[in-house]
């Protein structure tokens, strides 16, 4: 499991450096058709820099305001703010800020930059449904993302997934209805193939970015649920917590897709009883399927 967690933080690395080379490749193309030149390229590094810097220190607020989370008061949630403090002791680790979405829905996410600025979100469905020891293995699963420093990463992709998105969207837009750069010119040449080249990649960007986020989590849920499983020394608990969200058909009202992969079990809608785009959510999901990380803590 310890050489698991090492891995995951090496390729925590390497992706938030694919993530920012994206970027970097979305903005040339979008400043070459700006007519920039060859100064595009420069352009592009800082810009890419300046999200990478804006998401590292903002991507953990945008997060928690795109789920609607409010702080919660430890007189008002004094059970949940005493398993985390118990938790947190056990692991060694600082106490995260502690939040609560207004929602039915069973569910949980963590967020931050690291271990010192993290929080953590619980929605009141879940408050609701679990009992002690299965909210205890839920909110050690959320805090083994924390501890093996899964949330950098996760928290990053929400606004740099979003932000390619937007971008190469405007400048797809922006071709359709302003024209290309090049269509003074004469389509063949070197011009007329990076004009080529940079229209497949605004095409095809923002699912290269949902592919990485998609990375992100899933084999990072099932070491959090051995992770948490381990912290809790109780894996019944967890596996309890994990069959009643199987079980419960609740959507998260405020799901969003940039934000998906951060909580417990994916928030959108995966039954064609639970609403539109359900395939969809199924062939980009961001979970391993339940009944595997159950299977999986019932082996330990």
């Amino acid at each position: 499991m310890f050489d698991q967690i090492g891995q995951n933080k090496r390729r925590s690395a390497l992706l938030i450096s694919v993530f920012v080379i994206l970027t970097v490749l979305v903005f040339t193309v979008v400043y070459w058709e700006m007519r920039l030149g060859s100064a595009a390229i420069v352009l592009a590094i800082l810009t890419a820099g300046g999200v990478a810097f804006l998401s590292y220190w903002t991507s953990d607020t945008i997060a928690l305001a795109m789920s609607r989370a409010r702080p919660a008061p430890p007189e008002e949630y004094a059970r949940l703010h005493n398993l985390v403090e118990g938790l947190c002791i056990a692991g060694g680790m600082p106490k995260p800020r502690i939040y609560v979405v207004d929602d039915d829905a069973p569910n949980a996410f963590a967020t931050g930059r690291n271990p010192s600025r993290a929080a953590i979100a619980v929605t009141s469905g879940l408050l609701a449904k679990m009992n002690r020891v299965e909210l205890e293995g839920v909110l050690a699963h959320e805090l083994s993302h924390i501890r093996n420093y899964d949330i950098l990463v996760s928290t990053l992709a929400v606004t740099m997934v979003g932000m390619i998105s937007v971008v190469t969207d405007i400048s797809l837009r922006f071709r359709y209805w302003g024209g290309s750069r090049d269509n003074d010119r004469d389509g063949g040449g070197l011009s007329g193939w990076l004009a080529i080249l940079g229209f497949v990649l605004l095409l095809i960007a923002p699912l290269l970015a949902q592919l990485l986020q998609l990375t992100v989590s899933r084999n990072r849920e099932t070491l959090a649920d051995v992770s948490g499983a381990e912290m809790t020394r109780y894996p019944p608990g967890l596996i309890s917590a994990l069959e009643k969200l199987r079980d419960d058909q609740t959507v998260v009202h405020s799901h969003s897709r940039a934000t998906a992969h951060l909580w417990i079990e994916s928030p959108l809608p995966r039954e064609k009883e639970e609403g539109k785009l359900s395939r969809l959510n199924r062939l980009f999901d961001t979970h391993p399927p339940l009944e595997e990380r159950i299977a999986l803590l019932r082996q330990l």
